[in-house]
């Protein structure tokens, strides 16, 4: 059977709109295919309407720790985004590939695909493993079926690379998110009367100076001489929306800010949080002198770890001598990673070809030497795996 190139396959998951609003069920179905086609038997972990899944396959033997590569599937909407170039149709250009979700990170999902295929022609010693994802795009939320399989599992994988894109450099760390909805309650009245009345945007704006003024202090707390810094190597707290629906002349009852905290191995999300609610509660408790109901609300809906994994773990060292670097480094953006470290214990890094630079914006592309240079790792993987086994 002819062998196919990432290229080509990136070129078939480019035509998949798979914005996390919508479902990932046909790529898929087509990654399954493309997999069976080359006598692999990947497994299929639903969602409970059908309409997204996970994918989960292992090329080798599955009776010891293998290597797994890591990938979600969805990608962010292209709405309101001004492309010059078909955002579901592969364009190539001056040495790039332009297509939403070439960077973040179908590129890295084309690569293993040709990697697994490749492996499925070679007597492996040590296993490959396949994990695609979905909806990590909103949160890291659709990989949970993914993760209590391999916490489950007789045999987990020795280690992870998740091939967010890194630039194929190696990260071994990155943030985790706590995201928070606060819901503003006040009370309402006519605007004429608004003095006695009390504003919920008032409220809001109240409690984003609070938020902000935790950004300060962090940021002013932040030792910018430290060995691991990044581009941002402090924790952020950042407000996202503002929400309010009432009439200009009816003082609003109800305003609801979206907030998340993108935080450092260092520094504990929950005691932030109880630092922001302490700091919302006295802007509360002068609000009851008008109206004894008011409050704000605070809700964690969503949060995932952070990845921190030493310097010094055989992942990294094993990573770097794959791609050909003897450095690593730290990532702003959150990945699955920390899931795979916290919950299942597998030690992980994030490696994939590509810029987040690129990501999530208009004319997203990946330059063909990146793709190139993942397919360049990938197969050095494979040829390690058919001779060796991971004494991790």
């Amino acid at each position: 059977m002819t062998m196919i190139s990432s290229r080509e396959i990136l070129a078939q998951l480019i035509q998949f709109d798979t914005t996390s609003r919508l479902p990932n069920k046909s790529l898929i179905s087509y990654v399954e295919g493309l997999l069976q086609q080359h006598g692999l038997s990947p497994t299929i972990f639903p969602n409970p309407d059908g309409s997204k899944a996970n994918l989960y396959c292992t090329i080798g033997p599955d009776d010891k720790p293998g290597v797994m590569l890591s990938g979600h599937t969805d990608v962010v909407p292209v709405d309101g985004q001004d492309w010059t170039k078909p955002a579901f149709s592969l364009t190539e250009h001056n040495g790039k590939l332009y297509g939403r979700g070439t960077a973040d990170m179908k590129g890295f999902v084309a690569c293993s695909l040709a990697a697994a295929i490749q492996a499925s022609k070679l007597t492996l010693a040590t296993p490959l493993h396949l994990g695609f994802s979905y909806d990590e795009e909103i949160g890291c939320v659709g990989v949970h079926s993914l993760l209590q399989m391999l916490q489950q599992a007789p045999v987990k994988p020795a280690m992870c690379i998740v091939g967010e894109p890194t630039s194929m450099n190696v990260a071994t760390k990155h943030k985790g998110k706590m995201s928070v909805v606060a819901r503003c309650i006040g009370l309402e009245a006519h605007s004429a009367l608004a003095p006695n009345a009390v504003n919920a945007i008032h409220l809001a704006c109240d409690l984003v100076n609070v938020l902000r003024q935790k950004q300060i202090d962090i940021q002013q707390a932040y030792d910018m001489n430290d060995a691991n810094a990044s581009d941002i190597p402090y924790t952020t707290v950042h407000v996202g929306r503002i929400v309010t629906d009432q009439a200009l002349n009816i003082v609003p009852n109800l305003c609801t800010v979206y907030f998340e905290i993108r935080h450092t191995a260092h520094d504990n999300p929950e005691q932030l949080l109880a630092d922001i609610q302490t700091a919302a509660a006295r802007i509360v408790q002068k609000a009851k002198n008008i109206a004894p109901a008011a409050a704000i609300e605070f809700d964690v809906w969503n949060a995932y770890p952070g990845l921190n994994t030493s310097d010094n773990e055989p992942v990294v060292e094993f990573v770097k001598s794959l791609v050909g670097t003897t450095t690593t480094t730290f990532v702003a953006f959150g990945t699955e990673g920390g899931l795979f470290s916290e919950k299942v214990g597998i030690p992980t890094v994030v490696c994939g070809p590509g810029s987040m630079d690129q990501g999530h914006k208009p004319d997203e592309f990946i330059a063909i030497e990146q793709l190139d240079r993942c397919d360049a790792m990938l197969k050095t993987l494979n040829q390690y795996l058919t001779t060796n086994t991971l004494d991790f």
